[in-house]
């Protein structure tokens, strides 16, 4: 009979926006018990952040808050503080992204909570590591990109648009809240052989860099030799001492590339990208697939070190074999000859397509009221045995008097605390 894989793990939550959000909601998904602590009357800013309506929550909230219990507590009283601490007595994480210093100053820093509870793991995200000159800086997405070599190597290599160019792919953001959990189950792991618990601090700038690894590949060989041979400004173009912007180029050596196909007029994501892998075999079957058997014999083209020299060639050829075709066709003329292709595939087609609500990959919540049923990503990997389950997210603070109650406050305590603003503020009543 299978179990969740975190039942009766304790979390207090004290993360807002999108990076720690994103973690705790896994952890959620896992099946731990996540308490989410907010300002009252205010509550995460993703609330009221993008609405589509001022008077429902935005689905920024939505998405990254699944599963989790809502507690509205003024950190900075006397009552909420007490509240907070009789919380962390009985947590096994506690887990925060404020701006740097902002939990120490609250009386919460690590050594704060590591005397309450020894056995709760702390975790926390900031913008960048402690040996950096930037520590304390507060960070957003694109400054986690900008300054984890992410932005100077994405965009277009010339022309207008040769700008350092930020990823659609929240690098910075939900990629952290991931790097974070691994530390966070790693912790969980020692605690289970040690007794105690840690200090896992996770910054948005190595979680953006640790995804640029291959930059720093290429750093250390266009350091040594000068050129790259995989990028579009090889063997014609110059290189100057730092990774260059490559367009659509994979990056990892093998010939790839965006190709337009025919309705891309009229349709700016009918496009497809195809791969020309380096090996003899694979490239043979491809020239086949695509009918340019002429460079099996061709020594411009025979070899993948004379594809790089003259790729400009092989993607303008390639090119005209995708522009007459939609880029389903080319993926289903190409993907059978083990061609590596995908269509382009835009949010909204993957949103609408069926196959994809399989437990995981997309889900459906029901979060009643005038929301009703939302779509978000769900948990990103399957377990044999286990599948989450996607409830919806809280009201702000509507789960606060149960939380008191089980932390032992009775109602005349619940209702003084209200009463002194511990847990509501004058707009809430």
């Amino acid at each position: 009979m299978s179990t969740s894989p975190l039942k009766g793990i304790k979390v207090v939550d004290l993360t807002e926006v999108q990076s720690g959000p994103s973690c705790t909601q896994m952890l959620a998904w896992l099946g731990a018990d996540v308490i989410k602590v907010e300002r009252p009357g205010v509550g995460d800013a993703t609330r009221k952040e993008l609405q589509y309506d001022p008077k429902l929550p935005s689905y920024y909230f939505l998405q990254l808050n699944s599963d989790k219990k809502s507690i509205t507590l003024d950190l900075k009283s006397p009552g909420g503080k007490e509240i907070l601490t009789k919380l962390i007595k009985g947590a096994d994480m506690f887990i925060e992204n404020f701006h740097p210093g902002a939990a120490d100053k609250l009386g919460f820093s690590w050594e704060a909570v590591h005397a309450i509870n020894p056995k709760c793991i702390y975790g926390t995200i900031k913008g960048f590591p402690l040996s950096s000159r930037f520590k304390d800086l507060k960070a957003y997405e694109p400054i986690a990109q900008v300054t984890g070599a992410a932005a100077t190597t994405t965009g277009w290599y010339e022309g207008p648009n040769n700008f350092p160019t930020q990823s659609g792919a929240a690098l910075g953001d939900s990629n952290t809240g991931m790097h974070l959990l691994i530390g966070l189950l790693a912790a969980l792991q020692l605690r289970n052989q040690t007794g105690e618990g840690t200090y896992v601090y996770q910054s948005m700038h190595n979680a953006c860099l640790n995804l640029c690894r291959i930059k720093t590949r290429d750093q250390l060989t266009l350091d040594k030799i000068g050129y790259l041979t995989q990028y579009p400004q090889y063997p014609n173009g110059k290189f100057g001492d730092t990774v260059p912007r490559a367009g659509n180029i994979e990056g990892g050596g093998v010939l790839g590339w965006t190709y337009k196909c025919k309705n891309w007029e009229t349709d700016d994501n009918d496009y497809v990208y195809v791969i020309l892998q380096r090996g003899e075999k694979d490239f043979e079957k491809a020239c086949k697939a695509l009918g340019f058997e002429d460079w099996l014999t061709n020594p411009d083209f025979a070899t993948a070190d004379a594809r790089d020299r003259h790729k400009q060639q092989v993607w303008a050829r390639i090119q005209e074999f995708c522009i007459t075709k939609s880029k389903y066709e080319v993926t289903e003329i190409l993907g059978p000859a083990g061609v590596p292709c995908g269509p382009v595939i835009t949010t909204k087609e993957l949103m609408t397509d069926q196959s994809l609500y399989d437990g995981n990959t997309l889900v459906k919540i029901n979060q009643g009221g005038g929301t009703g049923e939302f779509v978000t990503v769900g948990c990103p990997f399957t377990i044999s045995g286990y599948t989450p389950t996607y409830g919806p997210c809280p009201e702000l603070g509507g789960d606060t008097d149960k939380i008191l109650r089980d932390l032992g406050y009775t109602d005349e305590q619940i209702a003084e605390f209200a009463k002194s603003g511990a847990t509501t503020n004058s707009a809430e009543g």
